[in-house]
């Protein structure tokens, strides 16, 4: 009875070894660039400009709004070397930046002046891996996930009197579908990106939801 389970675990081994020798051998290409958007949708939502402009107070008094916010959305590029046709690793680089004008207004709402060189940026560099659970000539789809760090700078000074400041930065691929045509390829996601140094200075979070890019496999 020993010999019969030791002769099918042995044919199992050898049939898994042959599939994974087949998998392996499916992928063909195995560099991959790819360059896209995200969009910004938590910094407009919560950087926006004014609903409404005091206009009853005295003259005399001023008062300094931020307006005319400007949403550069997320800019992003990434390289990943495919082990097998389900696994992958690789890095990423994504910047975006929104910017806005310092108005200062008298009581009565009139602009006295405007500044209008204010703005944020967030550079993200990080380490990514993506495991794909469909496999075709033609579509993929699959998931993913990242953690890296986070560069944020910009006009402003932050609590310590810094312009520029470092915190950890978290990336997810909920799901992502990848249209191939030959070596060429376009892929949709959605998921989320987080940055922040501690719960009190958060970056981003739940930015660049969706995302669209096109790329190359080689």
């Amino acid at each position: 009875m020993k010999k019969k389970y030791c002769l099918l675990l042995a044919l199992f081994c050898l049939s898994l070894s042959a599939w994974a020798e087949n998998q392996w051998d499916h992928v063909t290409m195995r560099n991959e660039v790819r360059i896209g958007w995200g969009d910004q949708l938590f910094e407009s939502l919560i950087w926006h400009n004014p609903t409404t402009i005091p206009t009853t107070m005295p003259e005399s008094m001023t008062y300094l709004t931020h307006e005319n916010y400007r949403y550069n959305q997320h800019l992003w590029a990434e390289y990943q070397w495919r082990f097998c046709c389900w696994f992958s690793l690789g890095a990423m680089v994504d910047v975006s930046e929104v910017g806005w004008d310092n108005v200062v207004r008298n009581g009565k709402g009139v602009e006295l002046s405007y500044d209008p060189n204010h703005f944020f940026y967030n550079t993200i560099i990080m380490p990514t891996m993506r495991f794909t659970y469909y496999h075709h000539p033609y579509v993929n789809l699959y998931s993913g996930m990242g953690f890296g760090m986070d560069i944020n700078g910009g006009t402003e000074k932050n609590g310590e009197g810094h312009k520029t400041d470092v915190g950890m930065a978290m990336s997810v691929t909920l799901i992502g579908v990848s249209a191939n045509y030959s070596r060429w390829f376009m892929t949709v996601d959605i998921g989320g990106m987080t940055a922040l140094k501690d719960a009190n200075t958060i970056f981003l979070a739940c930015s660049r939801i969706f995302n669209v890019g096109i790329g190359a496999r080689f």
